[in-house]
Order: structure tokens, then sequence, then C-alpha cells
């Protein structure tokens, strides 16, 4: 996978736009932003995520995610190394970042045309060793 790969995935999700942070793309729904390339010189997506899906995510597949450095990462913003992963892991990641937003938006009364749904969000799948 790549950053090509990532923006059509981020864009497949409903409601999703591209715009820009600091000079690096950004993917954002009701606003507010789920998701970022600011890190693809180093072939990392990042993803807004809670601590509590960051570590889920990274003890499942520590070869695939891992925290941003720093504080960033102590607020739950998580890498994803793109190269490493399959199109099934990098679809549920930005389901689950863009699934958190929505329902941020939602909670927070930001006016957003995307209501958050109950999905099943695709489960990360650890690699037969």
């Amino acid at each position: 996978m790549n950053a090509n790969d990532f923006r059509r995935i981020a864009l497949s999700l409903e409601g999703a736009e591209e715009s820009s942070h600091m000079g690096a793309a950004d993917f954002r729904v009701g606003g507010r932003i789920f998701a970022t390339l600011a890190s693809e010189k180093q072939g990392y997506g990042n993803l807004m995520l809670t601590l509590e899906r960051q570590k889920a995510f990274v003890d499942e597949l520590p070869e695939v995610f891992l925290p941003i450095a720093g504080g960033w990462g102590r607020m739950g913003m998580t890498h994803i190394r793109m190269a490493a992963a399959k199109e099934d892991v990098m679809t549920g990641a930005l389901q689950t970042a863009w699934k958190l937003r929505v329902e941020k938006n939602a909670k927070s009364g930001k006016k957003t045309s995307v209501k958050p749904k109950k999905m099943r969000v695709a489960k990360t799948r650890r690699k037969k060793r």
C-alpha cells in the first residue's frame, strides 16, 4: 500500500474530503481531521485514534502501527506503515479513525451531513507466523 491507496480509501468514506494542514494532505469529515499524510515521506499515514484503539492496533500488528513520537502519540495519533499494511488493514484503520471523528463531531454538536452508524469496523488481522 502507498499514499495513493491511503488517499483513495480515505476519500471513499462517507462525507470525507481532502484538505491541507501545514502543507500536508489531510482527510476530514464534518470539517475535522481524522487522518493525514503529514509523514508520507517517511512512509507513514497518520490516524487520529483514541489511546485504547491505538494500543489495540499496536499490540495486534506492531509491524504496521506505532504511536507518533511525543505528545501527539500520547493523544492517540498513530502511524500506519503504508508499505507493511494490507488493503483490509488500511481500510479498517481508516474506517476506525473516520468513525471516531464522526462520533466526536456528533457529541460536540458539530454540524455534519454524516451520522454515526452502527458499523462493524474491520479488525486488523495478525499475520500467521
